[in-house]
């Protein structure tokens, strides 16, 4: 690869997002050696563009005297103790209460820099240039405020600036986590059938995302049955996202019945769960 062309296959990264994953056009003895050669350059590229970019921005601080293992665990808990039975909650928890990684000047050229995704890399520095205010790589608005990736939540500091009452992005970030994550890996009991840390449906990932977020906030703000019900078509109103993946009629329908039984969290799993199949029954 010829330097004009590097650099035009760089510009096009930063631009989009988007990088030739066939490292073999990069300096290097060998696959391995391409592989390292091009992820140095893609991120070493991105680094440069994002101190550039972020030069003179005051971004948002975090809470003085955040502890920020405990404001995980407080905010998800609910969350974790309404899914889970009670001898999984612990193994959960110890694996979320570690996943918040807030996107600050102190972290995200770490951040950056230890992605092995190209794509990855590239959205959250979108997040983090949208924290402070300045439009995204791409020239538009961020409008993300968080990113999930295994059992990672990259957060941005606009979190704690959020003027939407109904929203909490470690919430939702956090509930991705549950069908992204199997529970052999946080020591649970599994199965064939039974991979995942939640069977939560393709199609209805974001539903089931955003109606635990929104959940979350409406059993905070609302001290009553009656409070939560009016919260919900508040939000309903007021707050539904604007989300091609959601169907927003069917995450009110949601949320209405969850603030109606015991254990809300629970309908918004049963709801969101894979539909199974009809058992057939033998003819006479």
């Amino acid at each position: 690869m010829d330097s004009a062309t590097r650099a035009a296959w760089i510009r096009h990264y930063l631009e989009t997002g988007e990088a030739d994953a066939d490292p073999r056009g990069s300096p290097g003895a060998n696959i391995v050696e391409q592989a390292q050669t091009q992820h140095a350059a893609l991120s070493g590229a991105l680094i440069a563009e994002i101190r550039r970019r972020a030069a003179g921005a005051v971004p948002p601080t975090l809470p003085l005297g955040l502890d920020l293992a405990a404001f995980t665990r407080g905010r998800i808990a609910p969350m974790v103790d309404g899914l889970f039975p009670v001898p999984e909650r612990d193994p959960v928890m110890r694996l979320l209460e570690q996943a918040a990684v807030f996107l600050t000047p102190e972290t995200i050229e770490a951040v950056l820099a230890a992605r092995p995704w190209p794509h990855t890399a590239w959205q959250l520095a979108n997040i983090y240039l949208g924290s402070l205010g300045r439009p995204g790589l791409h020239g538009r608005p961020a409008g993300l405020v968080g990113l999930s990736e295994a059992t990672t939540c990259y957060i941005a500091l606009s979190y704690f600036t959020e003027s939407d009452r109904f929203a909490d992005f470690l919430v939702h970030e956090a509930a991705h986590v549950f069908h992204n994550w199997k529970r052999r890996y946080a020591g649970l009991p599994h199965t064939r059938t039974r991979e995942w840390l939640l069977e939560i449906d393709f199609r209805r990932r974001e539903t089931f995302a955003y109606a635990c977020e929104a959940y979350s906030r409406i059993f905070t703000l609302g001290a009553t049955r009656q409070a939560r019900v009016r919260l919900v078509e508040e939000y309903a109103a007021t707050a539904l996202p604007s989300d091609a993946r959601v169907e927003t009629g069917g995450l009110v329908d949601i949320l209405r019945k969850a603030v109606g039984v015991r254990n809300g969290w629970a309908h918004i799993r049963a709801r969101c769960s894979p539909d199974r199949p009809l058992r057939r029954t033998a003819r006479l």
